[in-house]
């Protein structure tokens, strides 16, 4: 998987470590691009995450937990993409504790054409 990251941003760096430990092998791209890569692949602005990540032809956007990224790899559905939106304090890669639940959408293609959830973790 490929990761692209703002070049100033820290947290990207421990999402990419999360997703390293748990057998993913992550590329990381520091890059100004950011916004048109996200447009290029119609992320909503909503659901827009600080780095955006492309593996096996989906997009993911934030700070998705790494089971959540491989239930989308082993399902397919016929997507774009999933996002965990903002940058949610104790989800992977960011401090702190968690405090509530991440909900984790889909963007794009048939299966969502609005944004739907996808997981709650």
């Amino acid at each position: 998987m490929t990761l692209y990251k703002n070049p100033q941003c820290g947290c990207c760096e421990g999402h990419a470590e999360h997703l390293r430990q748990n057998g993913f092998d992550v590329e990381v791209i520091a890059t100004h691009d950011l916004p048109l890569i996200k447009q290029e692949h119609q992320v909503p602005m909503e659901l827009a995450g600080c780095h955006t990540i492309e593996v096996n032809g989906y997009v993911i956007e934030g700070h998705v937990p790494a089971d959540v990224i491989k239930r989308l790899l082993a399902e397919r559905p016929d997507i774009e993409g999933i996002s965990l939106p903002g940058m949610p304090t104790g989800s992977p890669g960011m401090g702190g504790p968690k405090t509530e639940p991440f909900t984790i959408y889909t963007f794009g293609g048939e299966d969502a054409v609005e944004p739907q959830i996808y997981a709650v973790e």
